[in-house]
């Protein structure tokens, strides 16, 4: 793994630094917060498009007689139903219902699937799935073998066609190709993204992300496509409603709590790690607020019913698209319909909605 200063560094490094991005720590990569700004970006991403490196994403590979079973039992999701070409999500559980991460499976053929994990939780989900692994299942790390680039936005396709692929593009939200060739370097594409948005991701080896960022670069320019930081991956997925890792679910948090019943199936065949303690009624739910009041809502801020303390932010920011300051929040179950809150920024007390997640929903 190459490294810089002791961070670690995607194979993209050296475009980031051709596009001036501005580099920082994050969980040990050297990665963009931004190029140009955040809010360029996250404007760009929804009337545009845009082109992230998420390379830092960890690529475990589950293979073997053994495979489905042993994933089947450490996802709360139901993976009967899948068939090559398919991508399911799903948190992977604690005894307790806390979160050891929360993943995309690829079902690349029966007994051979590609699982895509949070960059921070790599090695731990890593020795998660490999300590519970039989004889008859294979796990290896193979994230150093990847790049990994988000094209996302509206006009995706028009960058992607101009820089030309080969073979059958997967159409359905949640499902891949992986044999194409874009712009002549072999990929697995995917209808996936983190942005609310229309787009796709696509893995190729690691010799090969430069020549392919280049390309879509080059080729999405006079369709408004610029490079994207990590400040606005984390700005769009957020005004999506999605759940980030750390944050809306980590080892203390349930994903039921975090509202992704969606992807809990407690009645699957064979059960699941975590399944009894997510029996139990969940003590907090996730909800959305909308500041009333002037001032900004961040992570970690105390949320009041009335005079009692219920919860707190977990997420907060100004949206870009919408008018406003908004807020995910960890609250008692008890308050989590309530419609009025009141949030302590800087020792003072704020009034806040309640408000529906996502707030920002693209037209289709």
């Amino acid at each position: 793994m190459d490294t810089i200063n002791g961070l670690k560094r995607t194979p993209l490094y050296d475009a980031h630094i051709a596009h001036g991005g501005k580099l920082v720590d994050f969980g040990g990569w050297a990665l963009p917060v931004q190029y140009s700004s955040i809010i360029e970006e996250h404007k760009a991403v929804r009337h545009a498009a845009g082109l992230f490196d998420v390379s830092h994403m960890g690529e475990l590979m589950v293979e073997g007689p053994g495979a489905f079973a042993l994933i089947q039992r450490l996802v709360t999701n139901d993976i009967t139903s899948m068939k090559p070409g398919r991508v399911r999500y799903s948190p992977v559980c604690y005894e307790n219902g806390g979160v050891v991460d929360d993943i995309l499976i690829y079902m690349l053929a029966e007994n051979r699937y590609l699982l895509i994990v949070n960059a921070g939780n790599t090695d731990k989900d890593y020795e998660w799935f490999a300590s519970h692994a039989g004889e008859d299942v294979s796990v290896t790390n193979e994230s150093a073998s990847w790049a990994q680039l988000a094209l996302q936005g509206p006009r995706f396709m028009e960058a992607l066609e101009a820089a030309g692929y080969e073979g059958e593009l997967p159409r359905k939200y949640y499902t891949f190709t992986e044999r194409m060739s874009v712009a002549g370097v072999a990929c697995l594409v995917s209808v996936t993204g983190y942005t609310g948005e229309a787009g796709v991701e696509l893995y190729c080896a690691a010799a090969d992300g430069m020549r392919l960022h280049a390309a879509l670069m080059e080729a999405g320019r006079q369709f408004g496509l610029v490079p994207c930081g990590l400040g606005a991956r984390d700005s769009l997925r957020f005004e999506a409603g999605m759940p980030l890792y750390g944050h809306e679910m980590n080892a203390d948090i349930s994903p039921v709590e975090a509202d992704l019943g969606f992807a809990i199936k407690l009645d699957k065949a064979g059960g699941f790690i975590g399944r009894e303690a997510l029996l139990a009624p969940a003590a907090r739910r996730r909800i959305g607020l909308r500041l009333a009041d002037r001032g900004i809502l961040r992570e970690h801020y105390a949320v009041y019913a009335g005079d009692e303390l219920v919860g707190t932010t977990t997420s907060g920011m100004p949206v870009p698209t919408l008018e406003g300051s908004y807020a995910m929040a960890l609250v008692d179950a008890r308050h989590a319909d309530d419609a009025e809150f009141t949030v302590e920024i800087r020792n003072r007390r704020l009034a806040a909605r309640r408000v529906e997640i996502p707030f920002y929903k693209r037209a289709k």
